[in-house]
Parts: structure tokens; C-alpha cells; sequence
């Protein structure tokens, strides 16, 4: 009998070591939400909302903001179009991070006001969201905001709450989790705009550290959009073009760009081997046919579809009225949006040429190229025009990353 049991003993310990080494290895899915952060409702919105939502678990929806000087402002959604979508919906109240102080009691008072008019909307009603990207040292006071704000919830309405990385060796961060049912781990967007928007390597570090710290669920923001930051003659931030181009000229200026491919990567590793705790995604944000600077609607459903990305990316060179001239088109057939390529070669007799959009024309010991002096995506789907040659005959253009 002995022996039998010590048999028995090591085949149910080789069944469990089996058990646990497949669930390690098996991927977690990780739900997708988005965030809605356009503050009009137009019918380009709508449209996205419709038919872009089919990867997507919940909307969490701007619904009110509070600015640093402390004005309040409130959005209204198309409740009928959310409704359709079938999907939950979660009311963001935004509190501007630079704002040094607070009346509690007014600023109570404006998200239940919230929380009463969204509770009448036609969609389902999750909960709300706190995003107040504040300072450190005023974690305390944020905290105790939230505790003051969770009995105006119903049973079924969570409480949920946006962190920030520089967070992380506070004191106050698990005081400050502890007060709302989830949380949402931005890595986006925190850092300087010029060490650039988003980094996986870190993005991977912050998420590790913050799955420390919280012992209830937890979901990580990503970006799905660029934006084109520019600096003054200080170094200081000049602008930020986000949804739309601000039309400022500043010389020193640089694209910053979340790459489809690299977030599909960076999201694949989160799912191999996820943090404790970590149970989905908020993509950062919704795109539109209004907004230039957030992906495509290819790139977005294959990415939050966890579909593969087809990179496609070529130069043409196009004939016109005139015999000898050509027009250089860059032209993406795939549904990845990507950064327009360094350098167009340009492989032909050519007398003359020049390059357009971001592109200008030079000379090297092989010959002419277009050299990109601007940086630049090409969505999926699109083209763009980079320059125009005269050439004998139609030339071969090769693109160098």
C-alpha cells in the first residue's frame, strides 16, 4: 500500500504541475474599452460608434470636465446611438490635473448632478470614471474626494478611477486605489512629449509595478492616435495638435505617433503573460472620419480585433498631361497605418524634380531621392503626394524605411 500511495502521490503532483504549466502558457484575452472623448456629438461620431464598437466590451464616455481655474462644463451624449451599440457605458468626469484646490462639496454636488441625468439615458449605465491627473502630494485629498463620492453609486454602478505612473512610490497610491471598485493604468502621454508618446518597455515596467499595488481589477490605457507637438524658442511646449491642426508654425515641432504594429505587439505580450490583476484594455480614443490624427478604422478593428496587420506601403510614379512628368504618390493598399518612409529613390533618367508634403528633394553619389524633412503617417487606405519628377521615361521609385 505504501507504494501505492507514494504511485498515486506523484501522478496527481505531475497532473497539477501539467494543469498549472498549461494555464501559464495559455494567453488571457483581455477585453477592449474605448474612451469617447470628442465633446460634440457629430454624425462622423455616430458612425464610429456604430461601426467600429464590434471588438469593444464598454464606452467610457466624456461627460464633464472641471479646468484649472475651476469651471465646470458638462457634454451630452447621443443616448440613442450608445444604446444601439448594445454596449455599457461608463461617464468620465475629467478634473484638470493642474487644479491646486477644490471645494468638495460643490465639486460632489456637480458629478451627482451627472450621475442623475445619465442614469436616464436610454443606454445601460455602468458607473463613472474620476480622471484627475493630479500632483502627488494631492493624493490625500483626492482619496477622500472619493470616499465621499462612492455612497452617491448604486449597488450596481462601480467607481472607477484613472492613475498615473508618477504615482507609483507614493505612499498614497494603495489608500487612493482602495477607494474605487477598478482603476485604469495610463502609460501614454505621461512622460515629456519628447522622450515621445508611448514606450512598450516602460509601458511593461509601470504595469508590473502597478499590479503590485492594487488587489482589485485593473485595465491599462493605450493610445490609438498621434499627435504633432511643437516647442517656442524656450523649449516650452508651443502646441499640441491633437484631433485637429492648430495652424501654429513653430519650426521645432515632431509627429508623435502610437504605431499599429507596435501596439499590437505590445498587447500580444500583455496577453502571453499578464499582470496580476490585469483584466482589459481602454484604447485611447474612439477614431472618427473627422479625426486626422487617430488610426483608421482598419487599423483599429484588426488591432482591438487581435486580427493581422497587413503593412503595405509603396511609391508610384504617375503619369500626366505631360509626356516627361511624372507625379510621386505614396500609396498604402494594407490596413496598417504607417510612418511615411525616410527616403523615395529614385531609379531614371530625371532632369529635374522636387519633393512636396513633408518630402525634399536631394542628390547622392546614386543619384536623386526624396529625403522625408518632416515625419508623417500614411493611413490605411490612403495616399498622399510626396513630389514630381521630369524624367526621359517613367522611372522605378524604391522606399527606404
Amino acid at each position: 500500500m505504501p507504494t501505492l500511495f507514494r504511485w498515486m502521490a506523484r501522478w496527481a503532483w505531475l497532473c497539477l504541475a501539467a494543469a498549472v504549466a498549461a494555464c501559464a502558457g495559455k494567453p488571457t484575452p483581455l477585453a477592449n474599452d474605448a474612451y469617447v472623448w470628442q465633446r460634440q456629438w457629430t454624425p462622423s461620431l455616430a458612425r464610429a460608434v456604430a461601426d467600429d464598437g464590434g471588438s469593444v466590451r464598454a464606452w467610457r464616455v466624456l461627460a464633464a470636465e472641471m479646468d484649472a481655474r475651476g469651471q465646470w462644463r458638462t457634454f451630452t451624449p447621443d443616448g440613442k446611438v450608445l444604446a444601439a451599440s448594445g454596449k455599457p457605458v461608463v461617464a468620465v468626469v475629467r478634473i484638470e490635473g493642474q487644479l491646486q484646490q477644490w471645494d468638495e462639496a460643490a465639486l460632489l454636488a456637480n458629478v451627482q448632478a451627472v450621475l442623475t441625468v445619465w442614469r436616464q439615458q436610454p443606454f445601460a449605465f455602468a458607473g463613472v470614471e474620476i480622471d484627475h491627473d493630479c500632483a502627488t502630494s494631492r493624493l490625500p485629498a483626492y482619496a477622500h474626494f472619493l470616499q465621499a463620492l462612492r455612497p452617491s453609486l448604486a449597488s450596481r454602478e462601480r467607481l472607477s478611477i484613472t492613475a498615473l505612473p508618477t504615482w507609483l512610490d507614493s505612499a498614497d497610491l494603495d489608500k487612493l486605489i482602495a477607494q474605487a471598485d477598478e482603476s485604469v493604468l495610463q502609460v501614454h502621454a505621461v512622460q515629456s512629449p519628447r522622450a515621445g508618446l508611448f514606450n512598450p518597455d516602460t509601458a511593461r515596467t509601470w504595469s508590473a509595478a502597478y499590479a503590485r499595488h492594487t488587489h482589485k481589477p485593473w485595465r491599462v490605457a493605450l493610445p490609438a492616435y498621434g499627435t504633432r507637438v511643437s516647442w517656442d524658442e524656450q523649449g516650452r511646449v508651443a502646441s499640441i495638435e491633437s484631433e485637429r491642426p492648430t495652424l501654429m508654425g513653430a519650426e521645432d515641432s515632431r509627429e508623435l505617433f502610437a504605431e499599429p504594429r507596435t501596439m499590437q505587439r505590445f498587447v500580444a505580450a500583455l496577453e502571453k503573460d499578464a499582470p496580476r490583476g490585469l483584466t482589459g484594455i481602454v484604447w485611447f480614443r474612439l477614431p472618427t472620419g473627422d479625426d486626422a490624427r487617430a488610426w483608421s478604422g482598419a487599423s483599429w478593428r484588426a488591432v482591438l480585433g487581435r486580427q493581422p496587420l497587413l503593412a503595405s506601403l509603396t511609391a508610384v510614379a504617375s503619369g500626366t498631361d505631360d509626356p516627361q512628368r511624372y507625379d510621386v504618390r505614396l500609396v498604402n493598399d494594407g490596413d496598417a497605418d504607417l510612418p511615411l518612409p525616410s527616403l523615395i529613390r529614385i531609379d531614371g533618367a530625371c532632369m529635374a524634380a522636387d519633393g512636396i508634403n513633408g518630402y525634399a528633394l536631394q542628390r547622392g553619389a546614386s543619384g536623386l531621392y526624396l529625403q522625408r524633412v518632416r515625419v508623417g503617417v500614411l493611413r490605411a487606405g490612403r495616399q498622399q503626394a510626396a513630389g514630381w519628377l521630369r524624367c526621359e521615361a517613367a522611372p522605378a521609385l524604391h522606399i527606404e524605411s
